[in-house]
């Protein structure tokens, strides 16, 4: 695992200037503490900083080809590398090291562009041809490993972090329609960033730099992929087992210690038993997190799953502290981030790297196995639209005042709202605003006047959901949609951020490439008869777990932050959303902000993810001087 940047120029800039970038480089020290490296060249510059996980010793980047011409740097893992590496000697190619990186310039030579295509890993990848005087850069299918570029008049900046582009000397204007976009999910949704010149890469999108012309191209997608309407459930099993076992055996590839996430819910659950059953002797380390409040609370069940698998297992109760908020775990972030689960990964990650160098999770297993709670929302949205108007549009809504407010994990009153308030409208969007956290109507009241004419309708995951629909059944177009939306910029976000702020290399192994087109393969009816959530997954993995796991319902990451707010992070609240503070960044306005804190700190309503997501907004504009 490592970060990597760089710089190419058209010839019209001056040459890259090697302090410059160092300076760039050196922003990504915490995801490479081992090793750096660079390649300057006239109007290319790359630069790396490296995580040692294989070839430890001699895994050294950049890498190149014989020719010295192609040159190429890796953030990421390349499970296939041994398998490409022979096929590559047999055509002649010869190798320097032991490194999954080293294959990449001599695929590049054999299959030019396409070389991506052959690649099972998690990646993002830069990589420059010095006889066509071109960049390539590409990432991962699944969107794992982070890429941004800035593409500027005569040159292009790139980087893992947009803090390696910042340091480029590229404009820290922010962009407003991405401020709307995370005020309703938390997140900025790619191809945007915060910051107006600077985009992220898509997944499984390749981009070409040449002469100062970008070009992008998907090399992948879901939407492509075979439909398997004629597999029975009981082969379904079969297949996915097999799936499940190559993809674990790939991903325990390692030259340093490894351990797991283990949550006590299925996904984590279950890669932990899949590397249990293909290496019944092997010394598995587990680590959870939980905390005081029961009922988000899963040591117990984690505790249940370690001790049927037999594995080291190390727990923590999380009691955070606001400094490491304002210190630690917003700074890992470039630009806005609130999802609450930020804070337990946070500390996660920090007790697993105390132990191992390499943690295998359980992400990914909602987005393709149908685990949401907002499947079944939808489902019953689908029954709800044909009610009569009088008690959808009169009576449901009028009924929501008296369902009292609860600061307990998925309250009744959090879901009865939700519902009700979003169910009728058009499939996708009811889908999208089940996540939605700011509706428009509420953001023009927060926003500065004078930013609202800068904006469209906020970011529009529907459409998304819409562009699969001749592909998919109704359930596979909501999951293709969190696929590629909410997995890539909130879940995998999260994850790449907190662990690479500890040093540590997180893998996910339900999203190798060959289980996510088999699960999208799928009809629906598989994934999900009924309204039973994962119900493929869970009887795959029945005889592995212990049943109370494999048969217990969504229960997700969350932290008590209703009850933080209150409390341990009440102090944040009063210094950075106060009306000095907000006036002097310039975007919110104070009294609409006010009136949420207000009206949650009372007890009247429950207003967390609101909160937090102004609050973790306020502390990145105070820690990036982004003041209008």
């Amino acid at each position: 695992m490592c970060g990597i940047t760089g710089v190419v120029c058209d010839g019209t800039d001056p040459p890259v200037d090697p302090d410059r970038l160092l300076a760039m480089c050196r922003t990504l020290c915490h995801r490479g503490p081992d090793d750096e490296g660079w390649y300057l060249n006239g109007p290319a510059a790359l630069a790396v900083r490296r995580l040692s996980i294989i070839d430890v010793a001699g895994g050294r980047q950049p890498v190149s080809d014989e020719s010295g011409e192609v040159h190429a740097v890796l953030n990421g893992e390349i499970y296939n590398h041994r398998e490409l590496r022979r096929e590559l000697t047999g055509r002649g190619h010869r190798f320097a090291s032991g490194s999954d990186a080293e294959v990449i310039p001599h695929l590049y030579e054999e299959y030019g562009l396409d070389f991506v295509t052959r690649l099972n890993g998690m990646f993002a990848i830069a990589l420059w041809d010095g006889r066509r005087r071109q960049l390539v850069l590409c990432r991962d299918r699944a969107g794992i490993k982070p890429l941004y570029y800035a593409a500027l008049n005569h040159r292009l900046v790139f980087g893992s972090e947009i803090r390696a582009i910042l340091a480029a000397g590229v404009s820290t204007a922010v962009d407003v329609q991405a401020l709307s976009d995370y005020l309703s999910l938390m997140y900025v949704p790619a191809p945007r960033s915060v910051y107006r010149e600077i985009r992220k890469l898509c997944p499984a999108t390749t981009l070409v730099w040449r002469d100062g012309t970008c070009t992008t191209r998907r090399y992948w997608r879901l939407t492509d992929l075979p439909r398997r309407r004629d597999l029975s459930a009981r082969k379904a099993r079969v297949e996915l087992r097999d799936l499940l076992d190559a993809s674990v055996e790939r991903h325990l590839m390692s030259d340093v210690p490894l351990g797991f996430f283990l949550s006590g819910g299925l996904d984590s659950g279950s890669v932990v038993a899949v590397a249990r059953r293909i290496r019944p002797d092997a010394h598995l380390k587990t680590f959870t997190v939980g905390f005081p409040d029961r009922s988000y609370d899963e040591r117990s069940a984690a505790a249940q799953i370690a001790r049927h698998l037999n594995t080291d297992h190390t727990d923590l109760v999380v009691e955070p502290h606001a400094s490491d908020v304002v210190d630690r775990i917003m700074p890992a972030f470039d630009e806005p981030f609130a999802d609450p689960s930020m804070v337990p990964t946070y500390y996660l990650c920090q007790l697993a790297r105390e132990h191992v160098t390499v943690a295998l999770s359980g992400d990914g297993g909602d987005e393709l196995f149908a685990g949401y709670l907002s499947y079944r929302a939808d489902k019953l949205a689908r029954l709800y639209r044909y009610l009569p108007r009088a008690l959808t549009e009169r009576l449901a809504p009028a009924l929501l005042p008296f369902v009292p407010t609860s600061h307990a994990r998925s309250s009744f009153g959090f879901k009865a709202r939700r519902f009700v308030e979003n169910a009728l409208h058009h499939p996708g969007r009811s889908h999208y605003l089940w996540r939605v956290i700011f509706r428009e109507g509420q953001k023009a009241k927060l926003l500065h006047p004078d930013l609202l004419a800068e904006l469209i309708d906020s970011y529009r995951t529907h459409e998304t959901h819409d562009r699969a629909g001749a592909r998919f059944d109704r359930l596979t177009r909501f999951q293709y949609t969190d696929a590629n939306v909410y997995l890539v910029d909130d879940v995998l976000t999260k994850v790449d951020r907190l662990s690479m702020a500890h040093s540590l290399e997180v893998r996910v192994p339900l999203l190798d490439t060959p289980v996510a087109e088999f699960a999208f393969s799928l009809p629906g009816r598989i994934k999900m008869p009924g309204y039973q959530t994962k119900r493929l997954l869970r009887r795959t993995m029945a005889d592995a777990l212990p049943r109370r796991i494999a048969s217990m319902g969504k229960r997700g990451f969350n932290a008590p932050l209703p009850r933080w707010l209150t409390d341990v992070f009440r102090p944040l609240v009063t210094e950075y959303l106060s009306p000095e503070v907000l006036r002097r960044q310039g975007y919110l306005r104070y009294e609409e902000v006010d009136r949420y804190v207000r009206r949650h700190m009372s007890g009247e309503a429950e207003h967390g993810r609101e909160i937090w997501t102004l609050l973790m907004f306020s502390l990145w504009a105070e820690e990036h001087k982004a003041h209008r």
